[in-house]
């Protein structure tokens, strides 16, 4: 795969997303297999991942993926009108290279594709009690009909990886800090398991182009970031996260680092989403197909 150690070629970023699809649907037609998740019915948002892009740093969800991802929920029929990315802070979103800090988007996207923040908010929803903490979930995802994830691999400074469920519980909701003691489990997970989550997200996309092995989840030191050059597709969340927690320890391991668990900050979280019906995580139990390119 091409690459200039900062972000991935376009073409390799859509080759990569065009065979993870064809390997999870079995369709080879880029709009057929986004198809299986959105209908043109759908108001789609795209969760991205930028707080370790922002202020120049490179570690954040990829345009060039994100674009690829767009291409193919139009492809299945959605209106350009009716797709929105959307980030915590306007610094985030400028971090994923897909638009400015005014939220005018790289003109690479197709026109009448909007982009959001909601600075933690931006909420119309009835509150909700989770854990005890009154919480709601911010207006774009709550617009939105169907929801696409798109991830990162990371370690975690308090709850020792953030991936596919992180991404929604406390980059959605108005009050995300609420919600990181003990680890931050089990509030991330029940947090996703509220029904406003699960009717809504149909799609994981984990950008594995890079991954923060330590120190995360900002992109503090550059030797704790390394090339994974990956892209995962899946619908179920823990599955993915307990893909990504193992490549973590791998790296740790690696460069004689503590487990995470020794480190004080095991994700107890992903086997709690697991205990409560959110996805596998029994790795027996999960199935990852290796695509080469």
């Amino acid at each position: 795969m091409q690459t200039n150690a900062l972000w991935p070629e376009a073409d390799a970023a859509k080759l990569m997303l065009h065979r993870a699809m064809e390997e999870l649907t079995g369709k080879s037609e880029i709009g057929q297999a986004f198809a299986r998740f959105v209908s043109k019915s759908d108001k789609v948002a795209i969760k991205t991942n930028g707080i370790a892009g922002k202020n120049g740093a490179t570690m954040a969800t990829n345009k060039e993926l994100i674009l690829e991802i767009v291409h193919g929920v139009i492809a299945a029929g959605v209106p350009p009108e009716n797709i929105v990315i959307f980030e915590q802070y306007p610094s985030f979103l400028a971090g994923t290279r897909c638009a400015d800090r005014n939220r005018v988007l790289d003109p690479a996207f197709p026109a009448g594709i909007t982009a959001m923040v909601h600075e933690n908010k931006d909420a119309t929803m009835p509150e909700i009690r989770v854990c005890g903490i009154p919480t709601k979930f911010v207006r774009p995802f709550t617009d939105a009909t169907a929801v696409i994830n798109v991830t990162l691999i990371k370690d975690h400074g308090i709850c020792g990886y953030t991936g596919c469920l992180k991404n929604i519980t406390h980059g959605s909701t108005i009050n995300p800090h609420a919600f990181h003691a003990h680890n931050a489990s089990p509030q991330i997970a029940e947090l996703y398991a509220q029904s406003v989550v699960r009717s809504r997200v149909r799609l994981h996309i984990t950008d594995g182009f890079k991954l923060i092995y330590d120190e995360g989840p900002l992109d503090k030191n550059k030797k704790r970031r390394v090339l994974h050059e990956s892209v995962y597709v899946s619908t179920d969340p823990v599955a993915m996260d307990v893909i990504g927690w193992g490549v973590i320890e791998e790296w740790r391991r690696n460069h004689s680092l503590p487990t995470l668990k020794d480190a004080g900050r095991e994700p107890t979280y992903i086997r709690v989403a697991g205990d409560l019906g959110l996805g596998v995580f029994d790795k027996n139990h999960i199935l990852l197909r290796e695509v080469s390119i």
